[in-house]
């Protein structure tokens, strides 16, 4: 019985590795770094290499345990390369790069030339898209786009990063993953404006079990790359209908998603998987709320466009220390939500670039009521109007609430956003713990910093102060549980998935608490006998 148990469990994947097959046979409870490392040693290379699965159609296949299963006659070709180089490798490249930066200042200074690189580029871009041509033409196509693409970008960038070096002496060149990169400038241009290309990201293939779980607050988003979450993120678009409601062109769609992905920075919490987790858990609220019934596509596309776009260039660093530290963006703002506001302006600069807009084919008063409510949900996930917007939400309760009144379901949506930004603890705790981690990292970064400036320092995000329960427990009990419950009253179905696993959330980190003081008071009573 246990053995045929652990058979059903099992899933098998055929494969062709140079021409030879072979299968691998893993756990459904197995990770894509499990599969990862299984394929890797099928195919005798390195685990660190980067593999890819390509299905009969030459389409991508996942590498995770949801990839559809296939069979030996249909198997999936595996085509691999070296892992990438170290980092003594990148510095001679960048060396040499460094080193021939001048010419290509000569280059880029003929606009001529870059105006008939681009023109080349448009030329090939409509025929892969337009004249239908055969599929050996458009990888020649694509080849050359690349190759072009890459010529103008790479050396249009690495000339930029010389000239700062020339001008400004030995000052590191920082990039977004760098906390005081947000101290030298609001935001990176050159990453707001993405380069002009084809997207690179391959198409997975979705298997309609990660198709239905996608739908589902139970959505383990650790599991996934960042190129995959790309794919899903356009799966929602597509699937909402979204990008017929807006007639978004497909190129674009990806664009922009390349470009988002780009603007968020390499924080330990505010960084793109935390907007990929934001945007899923609006994709589940959509879907289990069925709230095409409440709102227009319109407004569907309005909610999950500002999920995508809520913590654009955060710089790991909230709204309290800006403030206290009078930062540019705080001067810029004048202290009212500064970090949700810079969260807009940078979404809409990357949509003022038409090869990134998504909206750039709707009309211009659709666009004016997509822009006014994208920017009315974002400023809204500004904790500090949490009671305000809270309070407004139960006014409108009770009087009763009616969907038809545009005042009514705009404080609805500014709810469900502020409810997805929030949503982690009510994941499974083994998807939503790490994130508790997450932000702990964050809070101490910024306390640790408070210190040596000497600003004030909240004991929530003091390292000294401040455990996982103790975090927890009060925002749970006192924020997300009666937020959730005032939701709920409008779509009852809440109550079942979102409410109780918020419950049980609050019990388990009491507990928790509960042998963290058991343990001290053990460790004290210890001490005090020696």
């Amino acid at each position: 019985m246990g053995n045929g148990s652990s058979f059903e469990q099992a899933k098998t994947v055929f494969l062709e590795i140079n021409g030879k097959e072979e299968k691998i046979i893993f756990s459904r409870h197995s990770s894509s770094r499990d599969i990862h490392e299984l394929i890797a040693q099928a195919a005798g290379v390195n685990k660190h290499s980067v593999i890819s699965l390509r299905d009969k159609n030459g389409a991508h296949v996942s590498v995770s345990p949801t990839m559809p299963s296939n069979s030996a006659s249909n198997p999936y070709k595996v085509v691999t390369r070296d892992p990438p180089a170290t980092s003594a490798d990148n510095d001679a490249f960048q060396a040499v790069l460094t080193h021939v930066a001048e010419q290509l200042n000569r280059v880029f200074k003929m606009e001529e030339t870059k105006s008939h690189l681009n023109h080349r580029i448009n030329m090939l871009e409509k025929r892969i898209e337009i004249e239908g041509l055969k599929a050996v033409e458009i990888e020649k196509c694509k080849s050359e786009i690349s190759y072009i693409r890459d010529q103008l970008w790479n050396a249009q960038k690495k000339y930029v990063d010389f000239n700062r070096l020339s001008h400004e002496g030995d000052e590191p060149i920082l990039t977004s993953g760098s906390c005081d990169h947000f101290f030298s400038s609001l935001s990176d241009e050159r990453k707001i404006s993405l380069k002009r290309d084809i997207p690179s990201y391959p198409k997975y293939t979705l298997s309609q079990e990660t198709v239905d779980y996608l739908k589902q607050p139970t959505f383990d988003i650790w599991h996934w790359e960042p190129n995959e979450m790309l794919s899903l993120l356009e799966h929602m678009y597509h699937e909402l209908g979204l990008v017929e409601e807006f007639n978004i062109n497909p190129i674009v769609l990806k664009r922009w998603l390349l470009c988002v992905q780009e603007n968020y920075r390499n924080n330990p919490f505010h960084n793109f998987r935390h907007c990929f987790c934001v945007s899923q858990m609006m994709y589940g609220m959509i879907h289990l709320c069925k709230l095409w019934e409440q709102m227009s596509t319109e407004d569907l596309g309005i909610l999950l466009t500002a999920a995508v776009c809520h913590d654009l260039d955060h710089p790991g660093y909230n709204n309290t220390y800006q403030i206290n530290a009078r930062t540019e963006l705080a001067i810029r703002y004048n202290d009212i939500s500064p970090l949700e506001n810079h969260h807009c302006a940078v979404a809409f600069q990357i949509l003022s670039n038409p090869d990134t807009n998504i909206f750039a084919n709707v009309d211009k008063d659709t666009f004016k009521r997509v822009r006014a409510g994208i920017t009315m949900l974002i400023l809204a996930t500004d904790m500090a109007r949490h009671a305000e917007i809270m309070e407004s939400f139960k006014d409108k309760l009770a009087a009763g609430f009616d969907n038809k009144n545009k005042d009514h379901l705009d404080t609805l949506k500014m709810v469900l956003i502020k409810c997805c930004d929030i949503s982690n603890e009510v994941r499974p705790m083994e998807v939503s713990e790490p994130w508790v981690d997450c932000l702990l990292e964050e809070y101490f970064n910024q306390s640790d910093r408070e210190k040596i400036e000497g600003l004030p320092v909240a004991p929530f995000m003091d390292r000294d102060k401040v455990t996982k329960p103790t975090a927890q427990i009060g925002f749970i009990k006192f924020v997300l549980i009666p937020m959730f419950e005032t939701v709920a009253k409008v779509f009852t179905q809440i109550d079942e998935v979102m409410v109780q696993p918020l419950k049980n959330a609050k019990d388990r980190y009491e507990e928790m608490k509960s042998i963290e003081e058991a343990q001290k008071e053990a460790k004290k009573a210890l001490s005090l006998a020696h």
